[in-house]
Parts: structure tokens; C-alpha cells; sequence
């Protein structure tokens, strides 16, 4: 029997209107195609994931405490699992300001339903996290760019913007696009300034460990705890599918972020929980960080040997700048005048590579002729290949731009 079916009147939220798919996702589509070598994506290796110790627990937690992890649980977090959060960070931390999360995205979720009111100023720096702006621009804030140079965050820019905003936004280490790390004279800058001015911190480290020849300064929440929200992750240190990362906040912050996140998810998955404290204990990152440093700066440094030999100085038609990290999983990357990334793109593919362009990494007045360059997860083969692709892209993008 057919039925008729009347289409109901869905309205949405104003709120819907401004949330947009992912660029990254988008253009991670693409590298389903055969043969595309990937500089497109920020996941971390598969190589890196320790996947018996994962068995291993998971055989552990299921003998000796399987009711507990598969229960409901505290919102808070796994309480041995906070304490660990707190032990490992390099100022006092008590436990009780450590909140489990799923990801450090759900973080930053937290952090903007807390934090932002419609019509709020916020800072950011140019260019910023995606994923961040994606977390932020729901609850319609005014969304304002600080410039940087590459020690980071200008100081005079800052004080400039600051008036009235009720937080900065910063990824100090190895930052996500461009790699660059805050320097420790712009830190104790940052953080003095920020004082200062009244202005509060949201620290996000997710790449602070991936240091490859010497770590990076100490975090800005260690200068001033009460002054910053610090946000961590273990997707890049142990496992990306597993989606545990933390909070660690003011007590005046924190009860709010804890009923943000009773009413998101009432609490992250117990199990994977029991399962990072059961591989963390007895000091198992520290000696497993050390093989990520190593793998990834071996495929930074192909990277690095592969643009100087594929795009030489000299040719101002093709030539490509871009910088060196001393960590974590981007580089950085810009065309000469007149080019667009974004135009970029398609002949980069056509030859067998792709990339994430560098616009939509600000949130606005974004500079079209930057790219992100992800290294970590393509063999050196890969990266030798997927270089000579771009360049060969590249070459044939410069010659449709002649008169």
C-alpha cells in the first residue's frame, strides 16, 4: 500500500548554518585514488601504534577488572589515568583538575560552550588549528587573527587585539599547520603580557613530545596554571582510534567543564581509559616516544632533501619556500607571487600527490599561496616520489599563468 509522505518542517539552529565539512576530510577523499601519495592528511603513522602492549592490556583489564571497565563511569576520568596526566606534566598538577576527554577535540568543544557567547571576541593565531575553528565557530563568536612571525605570536599585535577577548588560543609546539614552535623568549613574552592584560590562555599541546633533536621550552600553563586551560592528547603518542586526550584547568574553570562534558557524553570509555593507564605504567613512553622522534625525523629530513633537490633556487617561475620543524608532523610551505594553492591542487593530483592548502587554516585574510606538507605517515620512497610529483605539478601549474 502506497503511503503518502509529507516532508516535515526541520528548522534548523542558527548555529547549523555555520558548521561546514572539514577541507582536510574533503581533500582526504582524494588520496583514495590509486597511486596518490599523501601529504594531505595529520595522521599519525600506523608504524608508531603499539599494538601487542594494546593486546596485552586488553587481555589484563578484561581479567582482573572487566565489570569496572565496561560500567558506566566517573565523568571526571579513570582516576589512576588522571593521576598519571598530573605526574607527567612539568608544573604541580592535581588530579582533580585533570579531565578525561574523548580527544583533545571534545576539549576544545568543552572549551567554546563554556567559554564563548554569541558575539564573544576570541583570539586566535594566523594561521590557526582547522579543527579548532570548527569547535569555536558554532557559538558565533567574533573570531580575531594575531599576527606571528617565526619565533610565534606577536607581542604589539596582540596587545593591539586584545581588548575585550575572552581567551587566546595557541598551539605553542610544532604547531598545527605550519610546524612552527614558540620560542622560549616569546613564551615568557606571551605569558608576561597575557598576564598582564587579563587575558587567558588555551594551550594546546598535542605535539610536544614529537620533539626531534631537543624538546621545546615549558608550556605556557606552567607559567601561569591559573591564567591557562592546557589541553593534551594520546592519539599522537599512542593510539589516534582509541580518542583519549585531557584537560587540565583552573579549579575556578573546571567544575563548568566537567558539566559540559556530563552532558555531552557523560563520561569517555572506561575501557580505553584502563587500557592507556595499563600500557603507560611502568614507564612505557619514555621508551616509546623515542621511536616516534626517530621515524618522524628521519621522514622530515627526506622531506627536507627532497624539496632542495626538486625545487632548486633559481627558478623564480617554481620556485617554493618553506621552513624546517624541529618537531611534531607539518611543514610549511609557499608559492611564489601570484599563485593560489587551491589552483594548485588538481595538478599536484593529476601527477600523483596531494596536499592540504593553506587558507582555510585562517580564520580570515588567509594567504593562498601556502600549503601544509604532512611527512609522517608516507615511507621516504613515498616522499622522494610524492616531491617530484608536486614539483612536476607545479611546473605544469606555472606554465597556464604565462601571458
Amino acid at each position: 500500500m502506497n503511503r503518502s509522505v509529507t516532508a516535515m518542517p526541520w528548522q534548523l539552529a542558527r548555529r547549523a548554518a555555520k558548521m561546514n565539512p572539514s577541507v582536510i576530510r574533503e581533500i582526504l577523499k582524494i588520496t583514495e585514488q590509486p597511486g596518490i601519495v599523501s601529504f594531505a592528511g595529520g595522521l599519525p603513522s600506523p608504524k608508531t601504534f603499539p599494538v601487542a602492549e594494546f593486546e596485552a592490556a586488553c587481555a589484563k583489564v578484561l581479567r582482573h577488572d572487566p565489570h569496572a571497565a565496561l560500567q558506566y563511569a566517573a565523568s571526571e576520568g579513570f582516576g589512576p589515568l588522571c593521576q598519571m596526566v598530573a605526574d607527567m606534566l612539568p608544573w604541580q598538577v592535581d588530579p582533580a583538575q585533570v579531565l578525561i576527554t574523548t580527544g583533545s577535540q571534545q576539549g576544545l568543544d568543552l572549551v567554546a560552550k563554556v567559554l564563548i557567547d554569541a558575539g564573544s571576541k576570541i583570539l586566535v593565531e594566523a594561521p590557526t588549528y582547522l579543527g579548532a575553528v570548527m569547535a569555536f565557530t558554532p557559538m558565533e563568536p567574533e573570531v580575531v587573527s594575531v599576527g606571528n612571525d617565526d619565533e610565534g605570536i606577536d607581542i604589539a599585535d596582540l596587545s593591539a587585539k586584545a581588548a575585550g577577548a575572552r581567551f587566546l588560543y595557541v598551539l605553542p609546539n610544532f604547531q598545527n599547520p605550519t610546524g612552527r614552535t614558540l620560542s622560549e623568549a616569546r613564551r615568557a613574552a606571551l605569558s608576561a603580557q597575557a598576564a598582564r592584560l587579563g587575558l587567558p590562555i588555551i594551550e594546546d599541546n598535542p605535539y610536544g613530545e614529537l620533539w626531534f633533536d631537543t624538546p621545546p621550552p615549558p608550556p605556557l600553563t606552567a607559567r601561569n596554571p591559573d591564567g591557562c586551560i592546557y589541553l593534551g592528547s594520546f592519539s599522537k603518542v599512542l593510539a589516534p582510534g582509541l580518542r583519549m586526550g585531557f584537560i587540565v584547568a583552573p579549579k575556578a574553570v573546571y567544575p563548568k567543564l566537567l558539566q559540559a562534558k556530563q552532558a555531552a557524553d557523560l563520561h569517555s570509555p572506561g575501557f580505553n581509559q584502563r587500557l592507556i593507564a595499563e600500557v603507560m605504567k611502568d614507564g612505557f613512553l619514555a621508551r616509546h616516544v623515542p621511536t616516534i622522534r626517530a621515524l618522524y625525523k628521519s621522514q622530515r629530513d627526506a622531506m627536507l632533501e627532497a624539496l632542495a633537490r626538486e625545487f632548486p633556487a633559481g627558478d623564480a617561475a617554481t620556485s617554493l619556500s618553506w621552513n624546517q620543524p624541529a618537531g611534531g608532523m607539518f611543514l610549511w610551505a609557499r608559492l611564489p607571487a601570484g599563485m593560489n594553492a587551491v589552483d594548485l591542487l588538481p595538478f599536484a593530483v593529476a601527477q600523483g600527490v596531494a596536499f592540504v592548502p593553506g587558507a582555510p587554516f585562517y580564520a580570515d585574510h588567509g594567504d593562498p599561496r601556502t600549503l601544509r606538507l604532512s611527512f609522517v605517515t608516507p615511507s621516504v620512497a613515498e616522499i622522494q616520489r610524492g616531491v617530484a610529483a608536486l614539483a612536476a605539478g607545479l611546473k605544469t601549474y606555472a606554465a597556464t599563468l604565462k601571458p
